[in-house]
């Protein structure tokens, strides 16, 4: 996956590139950033689907054995002790393609950004 350098044309057009089994956890993963931040704007930034609200909320891309969420140093930080069965960095999680998502922690670290971007 991540294939190529061409920028999407939109986010499906960007889910729609994947095998169907990433697909799923892709649209998945759209379904919860854009349920926790209705008013966010979706766009295609940096390759990859983005979300922004005041500012850059957050990011998510595929990839061949995981997906990446960035949702910033902040929420990594502030998430860490229930992120300690991914692999993280500064502002991003992994999460393994072969685990269902933890869409709980998920909605938290998006209503977190929310929260953040709010306070701008």
């Amino acid at each position: 996956m991540e294939k190529n350098n061409k920028v999407p044309a939109s986010v499906d057009a960007y889910i729609r590139s994947f095998p169907p089994e990433v697909r799923k956890k892709l649209t998945q993963l759209r379904q919860l950033v854009l349920a926790q931040a209705p008013d966010a704007e979706e766009k295609i930034a940096y390759k990859m689907p983005s979300y922004y609200l005041n500012g850059p909320l957050v990011y998510f891309a595929g990839y061949v054995r995981h997906i990446g969420f960035y949702a910033g140093a902040s929420a990594v930080g502030t998430f860490s002790e229930k992120l300690t069965r991914y692999k993280t960095s500064k502002g991003t999680v992994q999460f393994p393609l072969d685990a269902p998502l933890p869409v709980a922690l998920i909605k938290q670290m998006v209503k977190f950004r929310v929260a953040e971007s709010k306070a701008r």
